[in-house]
């Protein structure tokens, strides 16, 4: 799932939480999704940005970026 999916997702998620009165047991599957959501994006957001550090100008100006391992 890309970020934008669970972006998405979780809009529909807080949408679904605040349109209408769930019980208590859905109330909570939806939010565990939620949180769930949330720390795959964060994570996507983490890995992005360790990417983007990884770029670095050289001496005569070029510049290289270093893969990161996929494990």
């Amino acid at each position: 799932m890309t970020i934008e999916e669970r972006l998405t997702r979780l809009e529909e998620i807080v949408e679904a939480l605040e349109a209408e009165p769930l019980d208590l047991a859905e109330a909570l599957a939806l939010f565990e999704e939620g949180v769930q959501c949330l720390r795959e994006a964060g994570g996507t957001l983490t890995e992005a940005e360790a990417r983007v550090k990884r770029l670095t100008e050289l001496a005569d100006g070029a510049f290289e970026v270093e893969a990161l391992d996929d494990d």
